[in-house]
């Protein structure tokens, strides 16, 4: 088939789930054999760069659409992989694999569910640069409206997502856990990271699907490259629902009340900061909490109400002896969320 090397599908789907599943085995391997889990998000973040090159290489003569898609996906699983490390690095452990690091198979099962991760949200780059696609010629041009559309969507979610990790990781070592992090981007969001995060893989999906949308991919093809948008979207769930957002705000709430780490000012910060989507904070307290929780994300699963959620007795003070009356409890309830230790 013209336009690219043919290997078991003519959409890359196979080669690349076997090539994932490999790679991420292998270090599945060393981490649970020397209960060693400093290259746990490095996997992950490079698995994404060799797919990448991989099925940039197989295409044989990448137009510049290809290479800036593959680009951006290797330039974002690099530097997220590179800044984890040194991040775990830094910190010594991985606190995540605590209940995990000696059981094979809870262990593995975050192995499996990086598999699916990282193949998922390589379908716009892997479907874009298959010999499916690419058979149809000439494509359109790259620099379409959608083209420019993704890369200004990109760098705006790239320095988004890298300084605020940055912000954070040097916020963290130089204060204490009762500090608040409500500076830069943190004071417009209280998760500036995931929100750029979701915004690079709904830009690379922009820029992979215009060879269809604009260009003269159709059948089967074209299809298959506007259901990548399965990537982006599997990437928002997980923040939102699985991974992210679920486990830094109740959980993250409850030990700053509980532990007394500064919580009346942490409980204004909530009420004043949008959970994801940026937004003026001096706007977004006097919203109501209807839009709050509906517009803004601000869903009741993320919400900390500690007469509902704390262990704390209802009449025993939190650990530092702060005085926490029954209306902060009440104003809680229609406040906002939290963020893991911001």
């Amino acid at each position: 088939m013209a336009g690219g090397v043919y290997v078991l599908d003519d959409y890359y789907l196979a080669i690349t789930l076997l090539v994932t599943v490999a790679y991420q085995l292998f270090f599945f391997s060393i981490a649970f054999s020397f209960k060693f889990d400093k290259l746990t998000d490095f996997a992950g973040g490079t698995n994404f760069v060799i797919l990448a090159i991989l099925t940039l290489a197989l295409s044989r003569n990448p137009d510049a659409r290809q290479i800036v898609a593959s680009v951006f996906i290797m330039t974002w699983g690099l530097r997220l992989s590179l800044f984890l490390l040194f991040r775990v690095l830094k910190t010594g452990k991985d606190d995540r694999f605590d209940n995990k690091r000696d059981k094979f198979f809870p262990f593995l099962g975050f192995w499996v569910f990086q598999m699916l991760w990282v193949w998922t949200c390589s379908l716009p780059v892997t479907v874009l640069n298959s010999p499916a696609v690419q058979q149809y010629s000439p494509q359109a041009s790259f620099g379409t409206g959608r083209d420019i559309a993704g890369v200004v969507l990109f760098a705006i979610g790239f320095i988004m997502e890298t300084v605020s990790d940055v912000q954070r990781f040097v916020f963290r070592s130089r204060n204490d856990k009762s500090a608040i992090c409500d500076s830069g981007f943190f004071s417009w969001s209280r998760h500036p990271n995931y929100f750029g995060e979701i915004i690079i893989q709904f830009s690379i999906y922009m820029i992979c699907v215009s060879a269809a949308t604009d260009g003269p991919v159709g059948g089967q093809a074209f299809k298959a490259l506007y259901a990548t948008i399965l990537g982006p979207f599997f990437l928002t769930i997980l923040l939102m629902f699985v991974s992210g957002l679920p486990l830094s705000e109740r959980p993250g709430a409850k030990k700053r009340y509980e532990n007394g780490l500064n919580w009346e000012a942490y409980q204004r910060y909530l009420n004043r900061t949008s959970i994801l989507i940026p937004f003026p904070p001096q706007v977004y307290e006097r919203i109501p909490t209807i839009i709050k929780r509906t517009v803004f994300l601000e869903f009741p699963m993320y919400v900390f109400d500690p007469a509902k959620h704390s262990d704390v007795a209802k009449n025993q003070q939190p650990a530092d002896g702060e005085q926490h009356r029954n209306s902060a409890t009440r104003e809680r309830q229609s406040g906002e969320p939290l963020r893991e230790s911001v």
